[in-house]
């Protein structure tokens, strides 16, 4: 054999290691997951059974969906209403930086987010992700004005604290920012909470029908329970009543038509269990909590068919899932006596309030391989760590991407850490903007009373009385002795720790 020929011979063993060691390589790097986000509304850290055993509603698939993953057990909204978590759930930032540092949003405002403010959706679109939001939104719409009312949209804010008017909206219009302004390439949603107006879907931003009918309103009475929604404009064929099943319907549609070489984001905010509580006849007294928990065992009923969708594709293997809820429940102390059941678990208050009830909500994870099956986690975290955990699952260096509040809860999930690194504290807004700071077993409530739905909201503090709350949540988690006088040195830490996170423009690590 001739040189030329050994050489050659060498140089194709050679080329075949390199194409062998590529071939056994690629598969092995690693495959960035997709990621399910399904967050209820309203739903109560007690109205999910594997939290609430002695509850009197059950939901086997969210059950299953902690046995398959991890349960958190000490996780907060970052906010005890609607849209300011819905804000810090997407942008990473607590929602007292954002226009609207108090309150919700309704269905005719303005968009919230910043045209340019980096989003989870934005983030991972960036990194090859197709990304879908399906459900509520809630965050604000461009309504287009008729012309001639152009001049308004110079007033700083238009549009955010108060409702633009509806007479002036030209709805032949499709809204100028909303979901696809905020980096979702798909979007099919309800501009805010199923009792506000307008009723209608808007599918890209476009109305799927123009709201030309109109509703009274109903059991407007109810003090916001039951079938309760307000008067205002509706599409012709919308049914409060089919508004989860839809939902469902389109994230499976959407599941389905996922494909294993593209990542995918879907988003999928639920309308439910919020009023109004309109179970459909086949759910109807399946709990032992009214028409409350009948609404809240059909939306179990609806993760667990989403769940379905997303194994029968054969993309579960590679799913991260999160569930969680937006704030607490709407549940009075009167339908806790009537039907015996704590929709908050053992903790104080409800949604509105800026005690636990108001924000300690259900978190479970579930990452096949990745995260442990049946695990348990104590670890303080809040929705606003979404936008840092997705940073760090695609390991992306982009500093655009590192707002002010998140931290990444990944370690946590890999059982590497039993907290999140860094956090400084986890701080919350009330819906009348109570602020309360937690860090380590200590919460600092500023102001007296709930400061949400409970009564008292707020109490003006008497001659030698403390001025706010503060909670040992270790020894004391339904937060019935405050221990503000007797504690200044804490109330002093917690202040001036709650005033430099307040007024940082940047993260603040744990040890700032």
């Amino acid at each position: 054999m001739d040189r030329l020929t050994k050489l050659g011979g060498a140089v194709a063993v050679f080329i075949g290691l390199i194409t062998g060691i590529g071939f056994i390589s690629k598969p092995e790097q690693a495959q960035r997951p997709n990621i399910l986000y399904i967050l209820a509304d309203d739903l109560g850290y007690g109205d999910v059974s594997v939290y609430n055993p002695g509850g009197q509603i059950s939901t086997p698939a969210i059950d299953k969906l902690a046995a398959e993953g991890m349960r958190f057990t000490d996780a907060h909204s970052p906010s005890s209403v609607c849209t300011p978590t819905r804000y810090a759930l997407l942008t990473g930032r607590y929602p007292w930086r954002s226009r609207l540092p108090v309150g919700v949003l309704r269905g005719y405002s303005r968009t919230l987010i910043e045209r340019d403010r980096p989003t989870v959706a934005s983030l991972l679109k960036q990194n090859g992700y197709r990304t879908a939001v399906i459900g509520k939104w809630h965050l604000g719409l461009d309504w287009v004005l008729k012309r001639g009312n152009e001049q308004l949209l110079a007033t700083e804010n238009y549009g955010i604290k108060t409702e633009m008017d509806t007479a002036l909206i030209d709805f032949s219009k499709n809204p100028a920012q909303g979901p696809a302004t905020a980096g979702f390439d798909y979007s099919y949603i309800l501009p805010a909470s199923l009792d506000m107006p307008p009723y209608c879907y808007l599918e890209n931003q476009k109305l799927t029908q123009q709201p030309t009918a109109y509703t009274k309103g109903n059991k407007l009475e109810s003090g916001y329970t039951g079938p309760f929604w307000r008067e205002g404009k509706m599409a012709p064929s919308f049914d409060f009543y089919d508004v989860l099943p839809t939902f469902i319907q389109k994230a499976n549609a959407f599941l389905k038509q996922q494909k294993a070489d593209k990542p995918f984001f879907l988003y999928l905010p639920l309308a439910a269990p919020h009023t109004p509580w309109v179970p459909k006849k086949e759910y109807t007294g399946k709990s032992k909590a009214g028409e409350y928990g009948d609404f809240v065992q059909q939306v179990d009923a609806a993760v667990g068919e989403v769940l379905r969708t997303l194994e029968s594709s054969g993309l579960a293997d590679n799913t991260v899932v999160m569930f969680a809820s937006d704030n607490g429940p709407y549940w009075r102390e009167n339908f806790v006596k009537q039907f015996n059941h704590k929709a908050a678990g053992g903790f104080r208050g409800m949604k509105g309030d800026a005690f636990e009830g108001g924000h300690r909500i259900p978190l479970i994870v579930r990452w096949p391989g990745k995260v442990k099956a049946g695990s348990v986690s104590n670890a303080t975290t809040t929705l606003a760590n979404l936008m840092a955990t997705c940073k760090d699952i695609l390991g992306s260096p982009n500093g655009i991407y590192t707002p002010e509040d998140s931290y990444s809860i990944l370690p946590v999930l890999l059982g590497e850490t039993e907290q999140v690194a860094n956090q400084p504290a986890v701080v919350h807004s009330s819906s009348i903007g109570f602020y309360a700071i937690r860090k380590g077993d200590w919460k600092l409530i500023e102001g007296l009373g709930s400061g949400g739905f409970t009564e008292p909201k707020e109490l003006k503090p008497q001659v030698g009385d403390p001025i706010g709350q503060l909670y040992n949540l270790a020894t004391d988690p339904a937060e019935s002795q405050n221990l503000y006088v007797q504690n200044p040195e804490k109330v002093n830490e917690l202040t001036r720790l709650l005033t430099a996170i307040k007024q940082s423009k940047t993260r603040l690590t744990r040890d700032h």
